[in-house]
């Protein structure tokens, strides 16, 4: 028994120090979205925050790439949060990634928001002319206290699937 609080009370401890920590940047859904494309960014060699990252997510959220496969047709790749780590932490630390949001269109309802959230990404801060862009669905949850992003959900430009202008922010 004794053990069992202990472990209780050292992970109370820990989700403690991440909210003084961590909680000012899910406060709006502003700095929610700020702070996410903010911690995955960063020059070749610098180290990203992972605990940030986590910190952004709700537990069960999912990171879902789409794109074309062999044959030509649109599928999509269901990630955890350490799965996308394990898979882009490493190619982000060995090439440099900034992802920029360049538009961005909410809707929400209730406790509920969804956001289209077009980027745009450099392998530098430098870079003027982006290698890739595209539009991140993102969902995210109000729980009166703070905002948690439940899914990211994103899919990116082709010659044959471009952004179109109301996704740029262009009439």
């Amino acid at each position: 028994m004794l053990l069992v609080i202990c472990c209780v009370f050292s992970i109370s401890i820990s989700a403690q120090s991440y909210d003084e920590k961590y909680m000012e940047k899910v406060q709006s859904l502003d700095s929610t979205i700020t702070n996410l494309y903010q911690v995955i960014s960063g020059e070749k060699g610098q180290e990203r925050d992972w605990e940030l990252f986590k910190y952004l997510f709700h537990t069960d959220a999912k990171l879902i790439p789409t794109g074309k496969n062999k044959e030509g047709l649109y599928g999509a790749r269901f990630m955890t949060l350490e799965d996308y780590i394990g898979k882009s932490g490493k190619w982000f630390l060995e090439n440099g990634f900034f992802e920029k949001e360049i538009h961005r269109t909410v809707d929400t309802f209730g406790n509920i928001t969804q956001v289209f959230s077009t980027y745009a990404a450099f392998k530098s801060e430098t870079d003027e002319v982006p290698f890739m862009r595209g539009i991140n669905s993102i969902q995210l949850l109000n729980d009166g206290e703070r905002w948690w992003v439940i899914n990211i959900y994103w899919t990116q430009e082709s010659e044959d699937n471009p952004i179109p202008k109301e996704y740029l922010g262009e009439n």
